[in-house]
């Protein structure tokens, strides 16, 4: 047998060898760019959602801001009102209340789903929160979206009221609006417009370290 013929079988099958290497080179690549087609779409379809999410919220308190600089329809004001300190109960003529003699202590704000004591609530008013009372009665999906722009808003005070002549009312030293549920498009604006709003006694006192939650 001659050289060239005992070196062909060994030549074959380095050459078979190679073949066989770079249809699994060739597999690899088609896996490695197929897995990253699939991350892409998945990162695609994660990331379209989220943006869209966000452009809707940033709209959202787009539109808030500019309602919140116009004119709010249905809010009552009520001037002149006195700002002393007392101890015990008070009868107001406002339900709820907007101002008027309070407590020498505000109430801290935040959600509360236990009534708070108005002498207290309306100190809090004097400080520049907005004070939003609720129906006792209110859905859960309702309070849920109360305490969500309750942990939002650090001058907000929330709390139910019984005899409310709607289902909201939101209350701001002097100034108040009837509403007619939490999806009330003046909700919002009102709290912008008037936490630590222009009607504040006292800008720039605290709403936390009082009494409460």
């Amino acid at each position: 047998m001659s050289a060239g013929s005992r070196h062909k079988p060994k030549d074959e099958r380095k050459e078979r060898i190679a073949q066989i290497q770079a249809q699994q080179r060739r597999a690899e690549q088609r896996r490695t760019w197929m897995i990253i087609g699939i991350a892409g779409a998945v990162a695609v379809a994660l990331i379209v959602p989220a943006a869209f999410l966000i452009i809707n919220e940033q709209r959202a308190q787009n539109e808030v801001l500019a309602a919140a600089e116009e004119p709010i329809e249905g809010v009552q004001e009520f001037p002149d009102l006195d700002r002393e300190h007392i101890t015990g109960q008070m009868q107001y003529e406002q339900t709820p209340p907007v101002g008027g003699p309070h407590n020498a202590i505000w109430k801290n704000c935040g959600f509360y789903d236990e009534p708070v004591s108005d002498v207290h609530a309306v100190h809090s008013l004097e400080h520049g929160a907005v004070w939003v009372t609720y129906d006792p009665e209110l859905p859960a999906a309702d309070l849920r979206h109360l305490e969500a722009l309750a942990d939002r808003h650090s001058f907000l005070l929330v709390s139910p009221y019984e005899g409310l002549a709607s289902p909201v009312v939101a209350s701001a030293w002097g100034l108040q609006v009837e509403l007619d549920g939490v999806d009330d498009e003046r909700l919002e604006p009102f709290i912008v417009r008037y936490i630590q709003g222009p009607q504040t006694p006292e800008p720039g006192a605290a709403c936390h370290g009082g009494v409460g939650a």
